[in-house]
């Protein structure tokens, strides 16, 4: 496989291009798009989430008032997080990571890097979380869409 074939095979999965473009320009470089619409209907068949959803419905209050949350927070924000998160001064993400383990947390946010952000969100494709807490009626529920 050619540097050039694989670079839009990257473009593909990271969602910058759709499959039509990646046929397009494996094509343009004198490939044959059957590779390429094998690969794009590989890739396509689960899809990147482009979305993290946060659902809580609860009862909160002396008079049970219901309370309803509904995030749906982008991935993209997630990447550029990870981005900004390069920028934060090394005693800062010293100071961090100690909170962490006072916390009992084992994380050390230096190896959140914007290179590994991908396997991350890949990985995230099947997430779904559903909490059901039986003595306060509460209800939450995290997913990727």
């Amino acid at each position: 496989m050619t540097e050039e074939r694989r670079q839009i095979l990257e473009m593909l999965a990271e969602g910058k291009i759709n499959a039509d473009e990646a046929d397009r320009l494996i094509g343009a470089l004198g490939g044959s798009s059957a590779t390429a619409t094998a690969t794009t209907t590989a890739v396509q068949a689960k899809p990147l989430p482009k979305f993290i959803r946060i659902m809580i419905d609860a009862k909160e209050g002396r008079h049970d008032k219901p309370v309803h949350v509904n995030v749906r927070v982008p991935v993209a924000l997630l990447r550029a997080g990870v981005r900004f998160g390069s920028l934060i001064p090394i005693q800062a993400q010293e100071r961090m990571n100690a909170e962490f383990r006072k916390n009992g947390l084992d994380f050390d946010i230096r190896q959140v890097k914007p290179e590994n952000i991908n396997e991350l969100i890949d990985q995230l494709k099947d997430l779904s979380i559903d909490v059901d807490q039986e003595d306060d009626d509460t209800k939450i529920r995290i997913f990727t869409e």
